[in-house]
């Protein structure tokens, strides 16, 4: 991979229904490198539904899920309610982001570019 990206293209990085277990919710391809600009976390259990919490991970190849690399950290989503992280964080070929949630209330949508 060179200093300098030719191409960047936008994209839906990943979606996907939480659970108790943390997950891979996108991995960085080889000779790519990430930007992650939108997370999206809602709360679909509908107006009897319940609270659910989230934690967000970005995760260096290789790595596990940690305190160490939390990027939104045990945030409660309320019945009805989303969570909205918007910045810019990059990452390298193999990192992940990795999500997990208390419940099975929560889907999560990540938004961003791939650069090659």
């Amino acid at each position: 991979m060179s200093g300098e990206f030719t191409e960047l293209t936008g994209k839906k990085l990943g979606q996907a229904a939480l659970t108790t277990t943390i997950a891979i919710i996108y991995e960085t391809p080889v000779d790519t490198r990430t930007y992650i600009k939108d997370i999206m976390v809602t709360n679909h259990s509908g107006a009897s539904g319940s609270t659910g919490t989230v934690s967000v991970y970005i995760v260096s190849a290789g790595g596990a899920a940690s305190n160490d690399n939390e990027l939104i950290g045990t945030v409660k989503v309320l019945k009805q309610e989303y969570l909205h992280w918007s910045g810019l964080q990059i990452t390298n070929p193999g990192d992940t982001i990795q999500a997990v949630s208390d419940g099975t209330e929560l889907t999560i949508t990540i938004s961003g570019a791939e650069a090659v």
